[in-house]
């Protein structure tokens, strides 16, 4: 008898031989023994996991002459023929190869015919997602109604292409991947039934290559025994199948745990020598750090599918790496090996990803720095740091230091003030809005001033004459002037200039009177220019304020007049406030922004 490779050989031959399927076997066989077969069935699936075995197994068990615990006995005339693929009454079809709308008409035709000596008529379309629109089309009125002799077995590694009135009319039964154990089971038992000495781990190595698959674990099983004759040990399966060495991963942790570059790359220049497939390099080191990170988290081996050896040294390892490191090294093994699709130099992308990997700083946990924060600020505090400032307690009551002002200059710093109203200099008792404020509730207000762009420094900087004596009637006579200038030099801002009018001149500060919101901004927005502009002329140094000039928006000349310049700011202190001042976010407005209650 001629060679047939062991995933032919081993073909299992009864519901109990299909590896992993116990959910579909047993509801078979119960279909069978309560005489409740259905019309048309649909296995589903990944390769080599028994679709087209369990319909093969199907098949002979409806209509074998000797059944055994609804067992086919694969002894009897209608099973040999079965088996030996010359049966009239089972017809298997490539669904790839005849996949027309004019071969499902000649099936159409065929079933009307009774089976020649079997109870069915059983038709196995193997790869059925293959089929055109228009023959699942065709296929519709006698798939839903066939003839009482005549079974249809359906099967498809792509289910989702199989149209939903397809799927209606079927009974569907999903295969699923076979287990790492299962697989290495079946190998084993197959080994001592063909003589062959082979270790645990090289059956691991050959059932994790499967990927899910039994054929193709059998596969590789054969290709290995070539390769070793009938004694296989671990590492000449791994010269075999040109698998990566899982010593070199644990160097790999010992590089990132030295943070050792150089070492880095001189391994990436072993992989390329070896001949190792780059990309099954990195695939395999993204497994190796989930192996690590299931170890650190679940401190146990029992979710590694590795040999005895190998997870000794992962619970060994594992507690030298921190496990957001661990994520972070998957994040980078991953993105790498999704670039290699788009790039033509895979060993730069690998080089790249060493060192990106022994740079990588250690993770540090934020609750963790947020204390030591905590006990620094607390260390410097006891130790009376000026850092610190002033607490919440002291903060309102503390004397603001006033600016020292030289003899024959009654200048206030050029300090800007945010407030939701009017714009208002230090010394000023800030009213009141008009619109409603809820009582008991003090309102904030941050005084942080501004520090001085470089075009105000440019303009400080200039040489103009001083004229402290300057006055409010001189600069109302060249207004006019002032506005032809600002429209030569922006004529937006001269136009809107033009609608406004000098209000008053305190301690050098210059208010200019705007009717509207528009104009105001207008003019904070263009404050640079205007102040260079009015000064040139006047030939004096002020400041500028434009302010809304309504009823009621500013304070009389009367109050103005009794204001003194070095007066601090007045408070309004609500009643029943003590709650709200030692609020977190009050203290942490007085605290960091210095704001002060008005």
């Amino acid at each position: 008898m001629s060679y047939q490779v062991t995933a032919r050989k081993w073909r299992p031959m009864v519901f109990d031989d299909v590896i992993g399927q116990t959910h579909v076997s047993d509801t078979l066989r119960n279909a069978l023994a309560q005489n409740r077969l259905a019309h048309a069935f649909i296995f589903s699936g990944t390769r080599g996991c028994g679709k087209t075995t369990t319909a093969r197994i199907l098949a002979r068990a409806v209509n074998c002459l000797n059944p055994k615990n609804f067992e086919p006995c694969n002894e009897c005339e209608i099973c040999k023929e079965i088996i030996d693929g010359r049966s009239l009454d089972v017809i298997e079809i490539d669904g790839a190869s005849n996949r027309s709308i004019d071969d499902i008409r000649g099936l159409r035709e065929s079933v009307r015919y009774p089976p020649t000596r079997g109870k069915k008529k059983i038709y196995i379309i193997d790869e059925v997602h293959m089929l055109t629109k228009e023959a699942f089309n065709a296929l519709l009125k006698t798939l839903e109604e066939p003839p009482p002799h005549v079974l249809f077995i359906f099967a498809t590694t792509e289910l989702h292409k199989v149209p939903a009135t397809i799927l209606s009319r079927c009974q569907r039964h999903d295969f699923r991947r076979i287990g790492l154990e299962e697989i290495v089971g079946r190998l084993k038992f197959i080994a001592e039934h063909e003589n062959v000495s082979i270790d645990a781990d090289s059956l691991l190595i050959i059932a994790k290559k499967g990927d899910g698959s039994m054929r193709d674990a059998q596969s590789i099983f054969d290709q290995v025994i070539s390769f070793c004759g009938m004694t296989i040990v671990a590492k000449q399966v791994g010269d075999a199948l040109n698998i990566v060495d899982q010593e070199l991963f644990f160097r790999v942790s010992d590089i990132l745990r030295n943070k050792d570059t150089k070492a880095a790359l001189d391994l990436v220049q072993e992989v390329v020598k070896s001949g190792y497939d780059v990309k099954e390099f990195v695939s395999g080191l993204t497994e190796h750090f989930r192996n690590m990170l299931i170890v650190k988290t679940t401190n146990s081996t029992h979710l590694i599918e590795e040999s005895e050896v190998h997870r000794k040294r992962y619970a060994a390892d594992s507690p030298a790496f921190v496990l957001n490191d661990l994520l972070r090294f998957i994040k980078v093994a991953t993105d790498t090996e999704n670039a290699f699709r788009f790039t033509s130099q895979p060993r730069f992308k690998l080089e790249v990803m060493m060192v990106q990997l022994t740079k990588m700083e250690q993770s540090v946990k934020i609750d963790e720095l947020l204390l030591q924060i905590e006990e620094v600020k607390k260390k410097l505090h006891s130790e009376g740091n000026p850092s610190n400032g002033l607490n919440s307690s002291n903060r309102q009551t503390a004397t603001p230091i006033e600016p020292k002002i030289e003899p024959k200059e009654v200048f206030e710093p050029a300090v800007e003030y945010k407030s939701s109203q009017t714009v208002q200099p230090s010394n000023v008792i800030v009213p009141k809005p008009k619109f409603a404020v809820q009582e008991n509730q003090p309102r904030y207000t941050f005084v942080t001033p501004i520090k001085k762009n470089e075009e105000e420094k440019k303009i400080e900087s200039q040489s103009v004459p001083q004229n402290s004596n300057i006055s409010l009637s001189e600069i109302q006579q060249q207004w006019n002037t002032i506005v032809d200038e600002m429209r030569k030099k922006k004529i937006s801002v001269g136009t809107i200039l033009g609608e406004t009018s000098p209000l008053d001149l305190i301690n050098g500060t210059l208010r200019i009177a705007c009717g509207d919101d528009f104009h105001q901004g207008t003019l904070l927005r263009n404050k640079e220019i205007l102040v260079e502009t009015i000064n040139t002329i006047v030939h004096a140094r002020i400041r500028v304020e434009p302010i809304l000039h309504n009823d009621g928006s500013h304070t009389t000349e009367i109050q103005r007049n009794n204001v003194s310049t070095t007066a601090p700011v007045i408070e309004s202190s609500p009643p029943n406030n003590s709650s709200i001042d030692n609020h977190p976010l009050v203290k942490k407005l007085y605290s960091d922004f210095g704001a002060e209650r008005v």
